[in-house]
Parts: structure tokens; C-alpha cells; sequence
């Protein structure tokens, strides 16, 4: 059963995005009738579509949900070239993590101009919500406007770590199975070109701790998804 975000309520209504009733009638073929799935403020909802060419779903009932993860997974990373960013998106979208932050990192190939941020939110933010409802995620991760590597000491996380070449510490059961539930967590994982010295100094001073992937030096994509992947297998429930 399809799933879609909605963004506001009438009554015993929900009311879906033109390019989902597309998607419902054009691309799903779904009909008068049929029941499809719409998370509203973060809770499930099973709707009727009375109207194949209306926005409005009636609700039929309300559906518990628990499949979110047990813990605040945020990943920071470098900017990189477009497709590569898509599919950043995509998949750490679809294994749990809730906020995504690109960063401004020295050895970025990419560099964005404010009408380009601007254009890029819009496609990454699509991006995430269709990942999401595929994914059956009750949430769309924040995709943050991109940042310099200095903004974020103005976020507050439980525990800090830098994706490092230069650190004997790995990340494994041993390390993740200590986090405590519904704490914030952070791994930030530079561009193509990795992290600079002088940037792993930086978050050092910030309290970021440096956090090996073992023997294997992975595209700036697979560590993003290997990151994840990891959480899902490994955190207390």
C-alpha cells in the first residue's frame, strides 16, 4: 500500500500535494475506494479516495506506528556532486536517520551560490520524501541549508564522532550498543577528498571524537550508507 506525507487536515479529511494525486491516479492507478496510507504530523492514517480527482482522502482510521528508530541519527557531510547527493539522500533517508546536514568542507568540489542552495533544498527535500514514503518512515529527515564545518557548534549533540583515516577506534557493537536511546548523535564524513587535518583538529576541539570504518577507505556515499547501516544493527531497542 502506497504511503503519502500530508501537510493539512479538514474535518475527517486529509489533503494531499497535487503531483501525489498524479501519483495516485496517473502513476499507482489507484481508483475510487481504494485505501491508501497518509502520515499526518507524524501519525499513520488508513484513507479512502472518494474522489479520484480530489485532493481530499477520508479517513477511515488511525493505525499505530512504531518503526522509527530509538535514536537521533544525524549525519554531516561534505557536499558532493549531484547524483551522488541524491543518492546520499535517498538511502540514508530509507535507513532511519533524521537529520541531514551538508557541509562546507575545504576539499568540497561543489560549491553553491544562494540561488543554487535554494534550488538544490527543493530537489533534496523531494528527494527525502518519496524515500520516505517508500520506505514507510513516518517522518521526512531535516535536510538542513547547507553550512561551514564552524556552524556546528551551534548544535547540541549526546555523542560526536569524525569519519577519521587517522584513528585506530572503529565503529562497531561494542562502541554504538553504549549509546542510550532517543539521544542525538552525530557522524560527520567529509567530500570526495576526505577531511582535512586541520579540519579533524577543529571538531576535535569541539568535543568530536575520531572514528574509523577499520581496514577499508570507502567513497564518501558508501560511508554515509555503511554508517547507518551499522546503527540499524547495533542500537538497544
Amino acid at each position: 500500500m502506497q504511503r503519502y506525507f500530508v501537510k493539512y487536515k479538514e474535518d475527517n479529511y486529509l489533503v494531499l500535494d497535487d503531483s501525489d494525486i498524479h501519483h495516485i491516479r496517473d502513476v499507482m492507478r489507484n481508483n475510487i475506494h481504494d485505501i491508501i496510507e497518509c502520515i499526518y504530523e507524524e501519525e499513520l492514517y488508513l484513507c479512502e479516495i472518494e474522489d479520484i480527482n480530489s485532493n481530499r482522502v477520508l479517513i477511515k482510521e488511525k493505525i499505530d506506528d512504531k518503526r522509527e528508530n530509538f535514536y537521533n541519527l544525524t549525519i554531516g557531510i561534505g557536499l558532493v556532486k549531484e547524483q551522488k547527493m541524491d543518492l546520499i539522500l535517498q538511502k540514508l533517508t530509507e535507513l532511519g536517520v533524521k537529520r541531514i546536514i551538508p557541509l562546507e568542507m575545504e576539499r568540497s568540489i561543489v560549491k553553491l551560490d544562494k540561488k543554487k542552495i535554494e534550488n538544490k533544498l527543493i530537489r533534496w527535500r523531494k528527494i527525502c520524501k518519496e524515500a520516505s514514503e517508500q520506505s514507510k518512515r513516518v517522518i521526512i529527515p531535516e535536510i538542513v541549508n547547507p553550512i561551514s564545518l564552524d556552524k556546528l557548534k551551534d548544535y547540541n549533540f549526546d555523542y560526536k564522532y569524525i569519519c577519521s583515516l587517522n584513528t585506530d577506534k572503529c565503529l562497531d557493537y561494542d562502541l554504538v550498543s553504549k549509546f542510550d536511546n532517543n539521544k542525538d548523535i552525530i557522524f560527520v564524513i567529509g567530500p570526495e577528498g576526505g577531511i582535512s587535518n586541520k579540519e579533524e583538529d577543529y571538531l576535535e576541539k569541539l568535543g568530536y571524537e575520531r572514528i574509523s570504518f577499520g581496514e577499508r577507505v570507502l567513497r564518501v556515499e558508501t560511508a554515509g550508507i555503511y554508517v547507518a547501516s551499522v546503527m540499524n544493527f547495533c542500537i538497544k531497542r
